[in-house]
């Protein structure tokens, strides 16, 4: 039986603004899979659906669920506020499908279900400011370069575009709010009318008018939408008002219109047009004449620059390369811990004055750099005998230095998880702990997993819970596996978890939830083991 992927536009978040069609999706559906807070808004309408719910910025992963799950026959309802095809869901799910080779002839079913995005819902609460050519703008740089959203302010600024500004600031991201309002404030009056809507149609909403100049002083968080007027806007009673047009070709205080409907769209009424209102050219006249293209890509020139292609013929900007941030992590091996001069400079070298470089708690440095060639990167550090990592939601290393190498006897089994599942994409970042001997002084019993080589064969921790006012060390739930054994052990493990956890779900949840793990037992109270004594250097 093949599986059903809806993914689910919602619409602001009240009942009555919810589509019949989203709401008979949610009802048909097996498995409802979303941000936390999108799940509570629907709650209401869930009966028997299974709810996969995670934190924001794990999108990724909530598509990957659910395409999982649709493949193992299930209907999954993938919610979204808003639009799933605007800044939602939608075009993730495609993504990883296409990832997986679907096609719509034989995969599964995927059907989209439209919902009120937030530039409409707000805008029918700040009167009507999207009455012109509007545009949509996310000042989230998580996934979009900064330099790009910057270039689509100004472009959008120069163009006298009715603006709505989506993720305007959350708790780290403070200064792209402030960025956007010194681009806009080059080309708009101080005075031009704004609307801070949060949380449109859902028990906390809350709508303020402002001004351009005037927009931060007002609270602005990750659940405000800014919407922001062109030129023509006006306020008029504590609403945005945004005329049909820039010059009217009608008349509001007479019942008799100055231009017939069949009159409005002539050229002599028309003087604001491309054509200025003269009369139409003949072929031969218009011999000379740049075409429509023509001029745009002069625009675009002078905008940009004359960027030259090799033939020095002026390259189209749309076909620039777009740069990204690559995000990686670097250590001097599993063991060792000591970084060499070289190893430095070539840190040093691929870094350059636009990265950044981070030293984690866990023995590796986090480098982020603005490229087009990664795989530049990647070979110069490599060529130094770094080792590289991904990051993010992946499973992770962190041993120690074996008494900085002479404790040999366990390096080889550290190395080989390291080489067998390092970088390996999990539900969510995993760490296991790897000491060398008894005193566990790295701190392996306290990770999500913890291995500890004791008397020439190793001890097995699940669960340890590394963060928060309930952080705990991990259960023992094993003591004596033979280091033959010991890879496997582990590898089962994480493949279990990576095939059966849920997106976002760290370990100790998974290990509670599940009450068993490869044989293991979880226990709700930590069960005090009696273990060997292991003195300094056993």
């Amino acid at each position: 039986m093949k599986g059903k992927l809806l993914v689910v536009g919602f619409g602001p978040g009240s009942f009555e603004h919810i589509t019949k069609r989203a709401e008979d999706a949610i009802k048909e559906s097996d498995c409802i899979i979303g941000y936390k807070t999108y799940v509570d808004l629907i709650r209401g309408l869930l009966t028997h659906q299974e709810v996969i719910s995670t934190g924001m910025s794990e999108e990724v992963s909530r598509a990957q669920a659910a395409v999982r799950l649709a493949e193992e026959g299930k209907v999954v309802a993938v919610i979204s506020s808003g639009d799933a095809g605007v800044y939602g869901m939608a075009g993730l799910i495609y993504e990883v499908l296409i990832e997986k080779g679907w096609t719509e002839e034989k995969g599964v079913e995927v059907e989209v279900i439209p919902g009120i995005s937030a530039i409409n819902s707000c805008a029918s609460l700040l009167g009507a400011p999207v009455m012109h050519d509007a545009c949509t703008i996310s000042l989230s740089d998580h996934l979009t370069p900064w330099k790009i959203i910057e270039k689509r302010i100004d472009a959008a600024g120069q163009a006298d575009f009715v603006i709505a500004l989506y993720n305007p600031k959350s708790g780290k991201r403070t200064r792209q709010i402030t960025e956007a309002q010194r681009i806009l404030l080059q080309y708009r009056s101080p005075n031009t009318p704004v609307g801070l809507v949060k949380s449109a149609y859902r028990d906390s909403q809350h709508v303020v008018i402002t001004t351009l100049e005037k927009m931060l002083d007002h609270d602005i968080g990750m659940l405000t939408t800014v919407v922001i007027g062109n030129s023509s806007t006006f306020l008029y009673d504590n609403k945005l008002i945004t005329p049909r047009g820039y010059q009217r070709k009608y008349t509001l205080d007479t019942a008799e219109q100055r231009l017939k409907p069949h009159e409005r769209l002539r050229r002599e009424n028309e003087p604001w047009a491309l054509h200025e209102g003269k009369e139409e050219q003949t072929v031969e006249k218009a011999i000379n004449v740049d075409s429509p293209l023509d001029l745009a890509m002069e625009a675009l020139i002078k905008l940009d620059g004359p960027n030259k292609s090799t033939d020095d013929q002026p390259m189209n900007p749309m076909h620039e390369k777009v740069e990204s941030i690559f995000e990686l992590a670097v250590s001097p091996g599993v063991a060792n811990k000591r970084i060499t001069p070289k190893q430095m400079l070539a840190i040093a070298e691929v870094v350059g004055e636009r990265g950044t470089m981070e030293y984690t708690p866990h023995h590796q440095i986090i480098l982020r750099i603005p490229t087009e060639d990664p795989s530049d990167i990647t070979s110069k550090l490599q060529e130094t005998g770094l080792l590289l990592s991904p990051t993010g939601d992946v499973f992770q290393l962190k041993a120690c230095d074996f008494c900085d190498g002479e404790k040999s006897d366990p390096i080889p089994y550290a190395e080989e998880i390291q080489q067998k599942l390092g970088g390996l994409e999990l539900p969510k970042e995993l760490r296991l702990g790897f000491n060398g001997c008894g005193m566990a002084c790295y701190g392996a019993v306290n990770e999500d997993i913890g291995v500890v080589y004791r008397k020439g064969k190793f001890d097995l921790f699940l669960g340890g819970k590394v963060v928060g006012r309930t952080a705990h060390p991990a259960q023992a739930v094993a003591e004596g596996i033979p280091p033959e054994e010991i890879v496997g052990v582990i590898d089962t493990i994480i493949q279990e978890y990576k095939e059966k956890g849920h997106p976002n779900e760290r370990f100790f949840k998974y290990f509670k939830r599940v009450r068993e793990v490869q044989g293991y037992q979880h226990r709700d109270i930590a069960p005090v083991i009696e273990l060997e004594p292991a003195p300094c250097g056993d």
